[in-house]
């Protein structure tokens, strides 16, 4: 066997190795972490995807999002899953794919089958695709995740609540209050806790003027706003400057929109920003640097999500959502509801995000002059 083709193997059982652990992979990591081009990597990966070990995604991969053909199944393992359980996310691109690479890596460890479907963020769609699964009558639960805005949000709950099967939501979180019966258990990421850690890091950093960019339309942006108040009240400082629109670049009028929240930085002196999502923040930070702003020296910036944020010029500091312990902790509370059925108590998790301190929010060092 050739070096080359030896080198190719060993790279492939890494690539697979940090899927495993993860749940899903990025490109771009997987270059620096093993020392090759990212053009490699995209090359190892759809190799990989031939033989239907993952599945190719935008910027990287995940486990598989279809369950492998029979034979394929019987040659891996004689056992047939414990259970087979449905999930439908709203998209299978942007935020999603690391979730499910995380509900599909605890499945695999559980011995559990999961059949991916794909939504939009339109309740009339999830209930197509949910009702699908059920009439298939191949599945014994569901991990959701539908849209709960509107005025009907109690009547989608409660549909929710009537299926025959239990239901898990998945970076969702019904209102405080449904009929007993409609209880649903949810696991999510704690969005107001990590915009708690993005404004005290920059409170830390001496800021005392902080404003607040939510990406319009998003189910994270109510959690967002409720952190923000929170922090804000705690450390004393003003939470007025909260906008809420999306500023991402292939949003009509987006320039006009970051020009009118830079005018009220400057009128209010505030000297940086939480922006929800990376592209928002990315926007924003091009266009800081069209007018010549420095940053962080003349705004400091914060991003939600840290999807792409290390991409940014500087590299942005950004709130990261443990999105594959979304997935894993969804499956396992699952697994858990149907081997303990209803003497089980109700679960609801809430599960910290990680703050990744880069160059846009920390001054840059003093030079030392040397005598």
């Amino acid at each position: 066997m050739s070096d080359d083709r030896l080198f190719g193997l060993q790279r492939h059982e890494r690539v697979m190795d940090e899927l495993r652990r993860h749940g899903a992979v990025r490109v771009k990591e997987l270059a620096e972490l093993l020392g090759v081009s990212e053009l490699t990597i995209r090359r190892d990966i759809a190799t990989l995807a031939t033989q239907n070990l993952l599945t190719k995604v935008h910027g990287g991969a995940t486990l598989p999002t279809e369950l492998a053909p029979a034979t394929q199944v019987r040659r891996r393992t004689a056992a047939a899953p414990r259970f087979t359980i449905g999930m439908v996310v709203p998209s299978l691109d942007y935020y999603w794919p690391p979730i499910v690479g995380g509900a599909r890596s605890a499945a695999a460890a559980q011995g559990v089958a999961i059949q991916l479907r794909g939504s939009t963020y339109d309740w009339a769609e999830d209930r197509r695709q949910i009702t699908r699964l059920i009439e298939s009558q191949q599945v014994q639960g569901l991990l959701l995740a539908p849209n709960l805005d509107g005025e009907d949000v109690g009547e989608m709950i409660q549909w929710i609540g009537d299926l025959p099967v239990p239901v898990v939501l998945v970076e969702r979180q019904p209102p405080r209050w449904t009929p007993t019966k409609s209880q649903l258990e949810w696991v999510r990421s704690d969005h107001a806790l990590g915009v708690e850690l993005a404004v005290r890091h920059l409170h830390d950093q001496g800021h005392r003027r902080i404003g607040l960019l939510l990406s319009k339309g998003s189910p994270t942006s109510a959690h967002l706003a409720r952190g923000w108040d929170l922090v804000c009240g705690d450390l004393g400082i003003d939470a007025d400057l909260v906008i809420r629109e999306s500023v991402r670049m292939n949003e009509p009028g987006h320039r006009e929109t970051i020009a009118h929240l830079l005018n009220r930085c400057r009128s209010t002196g505030t000297t940086a920003l939480v922006i929800h999502s990376d592209p928002d923040a990315m926007s924003v930070a091009q266009y800081c640097i069209e007018l010549g702003m420095a940053i962080p020296a003349d705004l400091a910036i914060v991003a939600y999500d840290d999807e792409v944020a290390q991409l940014a010029e500087p590299a942005m500091t950004a709130v990261r959502p443990p999105k594959a312990m979304v997935g894993r902790t969804a499956v396992e509370l699952m697994v858990a509801r149907l081997n303990e059925g209803r003497r089980r108590p109700i679960q609801r998790v809430l599960i910290t995000p990680e703050l990744i301190i880069r160059d846009s929010s920390m001054p840059l060092p003093v030079p030392v002059r040397s005598v």
